[in-house]
């Protein structure tokens, strides 16, 4: 059974009120996906900000362009604090993903921890070593990009 954890730390030129508003809509999550991924919210009338018990599902071809259903659930929200998104439904066997925004000197600090295990055992530690963790880290460093960009 292969357990992984990915992280990551972003440092965003904005005030704190300024990246939870960003971060906290789920409306955004387009923007900070690459467009490689075919990502495309499927929840009607979503709304403006996320809530513990929210349910978002939404499409993503994370491999070989094939679409694949992905169901997560917003289980716990702090204001300008944190957030946590589950998978309920996906490709992976788990998938717990924290979004943490600390204040700091001009600015704020952003860490993403996502812990997961690949799905189909043995042949997901596989995939984890040969393509998995490399995708998590392009798709992070595309959003890293994106936010710089917004937060100029």
């Amino acid at each position: 059974m292969g357990f992984y954890q990915f992280q990551q730390e972003q440092f965003i030129n904005a005030s704190i009120d300024e990246v939870w508003d960003f971060i906290s809509s789920p409306k955004n999550l387009k923007k900070i996906t690459p467009e490689h991924m075919g990502f495309d919210i499927r929840t009607p009338n979503l709304p403006d900000k996320i809530y513990e018990g929210m349910i978002i599902s939404y499409t993503v071809k994370p491999m070989l362009g094939i679409s694949t259903n992905w169901v997560t659930e917003i289980t716990h929200v702090k204001d300008k604090c944190y957030f946590v998104d589950e998978q309920r439904v996906g490709p992976y066997a788990l998938w717990h993903h924290q979004h943490i925004i600390t204040p700091i000197k001009n600015g704020v600090l952003m860490k993403d921890i996502v812990s997961y295990k690949p799905p189909m055992g043995l042949i997901g530690n596989v995939a984890n070593a040969l393509f998995i963790h490399n995708k998590l880290n392009q798709i992070f460093a595309h959003r890293t990009k994106v936010l710089e960009k917004i937060f100029v």
